[in-house]
């Protein structure tokens, strides 16, 4: 390696931590922080045991980071914006990424994360484009909000079993990702975290969940079927929203509402059943789902939202409580030469 592109960090650190505020006097020998940020290796001196805030953010030049053992967290933004940087290897001695940790180094191809790290921060690998794969080992119990979004080269992951919770917008926009397994560990998907993933066929959704978040799979246009199990009782705002390629879907007879804009615009929608468990379907709720000829809306739903059945366009038959004849029209658009059961 050319001696030009090397600078070790073998000068006297007063702290043990690396941060932003220590970044000139760790590289006072250097001329700027500028000279430091166009070199494209550093080396860790193995005194150090945290790197902090913002330690190397804007080190656009940066190819290469030896992180030694001695080190326990990496914090806020430590390498946020090192587009350059192509791999990192974490050592077993850290326990947490912090949030926005390596945000935006849109040229990492693949890291591996030790199984001593338990959680991964907010935004932690936002915007990773390059990022092929990634193992999130068993220690992990949370993945923050935001953590993965935009790692559009990402083709599968596999969550543990250790995951309990995963936070909103985790794995939007990854164009990329074709299928993925989540644990019987979790209990819950949050709001946004699927939303966007353009390619993703099929998805399992373990007997553990009891609540779909708002949004959760909505514009995953290659999606073609989803099973949700019995365990789901609430199924969130707009959660699979212009899933254009879904053609069934099963709503168990645990879910008792059913929000707004569930499965509007889901333009391939042949055919649902509404269980007698569900009391309420929120506004919009199948809009647009222009392959629906029939629906059968049973006697335990008490509530129906404005323009819950707008513009199905080819629906042709609907058998509903007889106690919302009064409202078909804000139900419903264009009644003429449908057929209509009162129950």
């Amino acid at each position: 390696m050319d001696s030009d592109t090397i600078y070790q960090l073998k000068y006297h650190i007063p702290k043990k931590e690396l941060h932003e505020g220590l970044f000139d006097l760790i590289f006072k020998k250097a001329k700027n922080k500028e000279e430091v940020g166009n070199n494209k290796y550093i080396q860790i001196p193995d005194s150090v045991t945290t790197i902090g805030h913002s330690a190397f953010e804007n080190c656009k030049s940066l190819t290469s980071i030896t992180i030694p053992d001695s080190v326990t967290s990496i914090g806020d933004c430590a390498l946020k914006n090192c587009t350059s940087l192509t791999s990192v290897t974490i050592p077993k001695s850290v326990t947490s990424i912090k949030d926005d940790a390596f945000m935006n180094c849109n040229s990492l191809i693949s890291i591996t994360i030790p199984n001593s790290v338990t959680s991964i921060g907010d935004c932690a690998f936002w915007k990773c484009n390059s990022l092929i794969s990634i193992t999130i080992p068993s220690s992990v119990t949370s993945i923050g909000l935001c953590a993965f979004v935009n790692c559009n080269s990402l083709i599968s992951i596999t969550i543990p079993s250790s995951v309990t919770s995963i936070g909103y917008n985790a794995f939007a926009h990854c164009n990329g990702l074709k299928s993925i397994t989540i644990p019987s560990s979790v209990t819950s998907i949050g709001a946004y975290v699927f939303a966007y993933c353009n390619n993703l066929i099929s998805i399992t959704i373990p007997n553990s969940v009891t609540c779909i978040g708002a949004y959760a799979f909505a514009h995953c246009n290659s999606l073609i079927s989803i099973t949700i199990p019995s365990s789901v009782t609430s199924i969130g705002y707009g959660a699979f929203w212009n899933c254009n390629c879904l053609t069934f879907i099963s709503v168990p007879s645990s879910v008792t509402s059913i929000g707004a804009y569930v499965f509007a615009y889901c333009n391939s929608l042949i055919s649902i059943t509404i269980p007698n468990s569900v009391t309420f379907i929120g506004n919009y709720t199948f809009e647009c789902c222009n392959s629906i000829t029939s629906i059968t809306i049973p006697s335990s739903v008490t509530s129906i939202g404005y323009g819950a059945f707008w513009n199905c366009s080819i629906l042709s038959s609907i058998s509903i409580p007889k106690k919302f004849e009064s409202d078909m029209n804000t139900i419903f658009k264009n009644l003429d030469n449908i057929e209509i059961t009162y129950i």
